[in-house]
């Protein structure tokens, strides 16, 4: 079957006015189609409409005339062929049960949050799938700061999907001359790494902030790298998937980038900050802080060795400090380099 068009009238609806639901908005909008950004607040929304900017999240990113703002849902979703999903894990499964009744049979549902839902081990894409029957589901992952993708930096990021069209008409959507769209298949790989790394940001945050070297962070990269490939083929994704954007590329990017929420809130940590007041500093939602939690219970169910998420677990909820971590994790780590090899 051949790969259907996405007409320039496509009508587009970006649910959450964070920096990257913006970011993606405004894109597909200067692409030419029809696109609404959906915000909570009514107040943040009608500010945003006066004054083309998203003053909290991105204030220096001009809004393409293009682009409608609504804080209603049901008029952001009408008639939309394709909705984006970009708000925080905690308030996913509320957003989509009140978009279903707006959303159409085989509607186009993309996933763009990176963690897992509050009340355990379930993946956004599983969420759309719950609360969207009806809809075609997909996620998007990869090394995507949102200031970033505004200041038109080469960017790249996978859509991924097992339904190879659906594939082929978001990347039709997204792509321009600066932003870059690669499509994955292992939606559950895909959506996997995207969460995990967050785990890895918060302590390559708290080693930057205690002044380690580059040794140490190199040493820190790749053995996170192997950390979340080794608990994911456990669960069935292809560890294959990890050596892509969606596993090395953000894995990089979320460990070493000052605008990385999880980075920050390492640092803040490492700082003397209590979690709280982590949170409170950054100001925005870290989704490292539930997913260490979440990730550390199933590999204990499991019984996959992952020494990093467990040294981050005993900092944030058991009361460890973190020099009592770190020598931990020192004399727990496995002697082999490559556990996945080729043949």
């Amino acid at each position: 079957m051949g790969v259907v068009q996405m007409a320039a009238s496509t009508r587009i609806a970006v649910l959450g006015g964070g920096s990257f639901g913006t970011a993606v908005a405004n894109m597909i909008a200067g692409n030419g189609h029809a696109v609404s950004l959906w915000m909570r607040d009514p107040q943040r929304a009608a500010r945003c409409r006066e004054t083309r900017r998203n003053e909290r999240y991105l204030p220096d990113y001009a809004l393409d005339p293009r682009l409608t703002i609504t804080a209603d849902l049901a008029a952001a979703l009408a008639e939309a062929e394709v909705v984006f999903f970009s708000v925080p894990t905690g308030a996913f499964a509320e957003v989509a049960g009140r978009a279903a009744s707006h959303v159409r049979p085989g509607t186009i549902a993309i996933s763009t949050a990176k963690g897992f839902a509050p009340e355990g081990f379930t993946r956004m894409s599983e969420v759309l799938a719950r609360e969207l029957p009806q809809a075609r589901i997909g996620v998007i992952s990869g090394p995507n700061l949102a200031r970033e993708v505004a200041r038109h930096d080469i960017t790249a990021t996978v859509i991924a999907s097992p339904d190879a069209e659906l594939c082929a008409q978001v990347q039709q959507l997204l792509v321009t001359s600066y932003f870059r769209v690669y499509a994955n298949a292992d939606m559950f790989g895909v959506e996997l790494a995207g969460a995990l790394k967050n785990i890895y940001a918060i302590e390559a945050g708290m080693a930057t902030q205690l002044g380690l070297g580059q040794n140490t962070m190199a040493v820190l990269l790749t053995r996170s790298l192997a950390e979340m490939t080794r608990f994911a083929a456990t669960l069935g994704a292809s560890p294959m998937t990890f050596l892509g954007l969606s596993g090395v590329g953000d894995l990089f990017v979320t460990c070493t980038s000052p605008l990385s929420r999880n980075f920050r809130i390492g640092r803040a940590l490492a700082a003397g900050r209590s979690l709280a007041e982590a949170i409170a500093e950054v100001g925005q939602t870290a989704e490292g802080i539930n997913t260490t939690r979440i990730v550390k219970h199933r590999a204990d169910e499991l019984g996959v060795y992952m020494p990093l998420a467990s040294a981050l677990h005993a900092v944030l909820f058991e009361g460890r400090s973190i020099s009592q971590a770190l020598a931990r994790m020192a004399v727990s780590e496995r002697s082999d380099d490559v556990e996945f090899r080729v043949g």
